[in-house]
């Protein structure tokens, strides 16, 4: 099971953007976010870690390897 979707929405939803307006702050494609919450593309490393570094989180707990959001 893959919890990179359902975190990456979460995280977003909770900070109340919109999926183009993170596209923009993450500097991807319009429709990335989207997909990645779909689960129909998976994002490449450094797109996870500039995800990560924007909500302050680690890429473990994007992945879902890890229930403790914050960075050690």
């Amino acid at each position: 099971m893959n919890a990179f979707p359902d975190r990456l929405k979460r995280l977003r939803e909770r900070n109340r953007l919109k999926r183009c307006v993170l596209s923009e702050l993450c500097g991807l494609n319009r429709n990335a976010i989207r997909r990645y919450e779909t689960g129909t593309a998976m994002p490449t490393a450094d797109v996870l870690i500039s995800i990560a570094d924007y909500f302050d989180v680690s890429v473990d707990y994007l992945l879902g390897r890890s229930d403790y959001p914050k960075k050690l």
